[in-house]
């Protein structure tokens, strides 16, 4: 008799994993975990029941299987989000506003 095995995670054509039949990455229900110390109860919780706890535990054993690979993108994207952020405290109009008091 054969196995068919579920694994509720599939790549798109950039290698980006997501949980089957949802718009959520897998990367997303990682950082519910590493972020916020969310357990899968709370993180299906969170999704008003959206995922299926399967689909939570795959995707972290996803995160888990693939670890070294999902942090580094964490981190660049955190770097990417860092870099925005401080560009955008420097714009012309923050400028502006600074030069004629309204913003410190």
């Amino acid at each position: 008799m054969s196995q068919t095995l579920t694994t509720h995670i599939q790549l798109d054509d950039r290698g980006v994993a997501w949980i089957d039949d949802t718009n959520v990455k897998v990367i997303e229900v990682a950082l519910d975990k590493i972020a916020h110390g969310m357990s899968p109860e709370e993180i299906c919780d969170q999704h008003d029941g959206y995922l299926l706890m399967s689909q939570i535990h795959a995707a972290l054993m996803h995160y888990y299987d693939h670890q070294c690979e999902f942090d580094a993108e964490i981190d660049r994207q955190l770097a990417d989000h860092k870099q925005r952020r401080d560009q955008s405290l420097d714009s012309p109009g923050r400028r502006r506003l600074r030069a004629l008091g309204k913003l410190t």
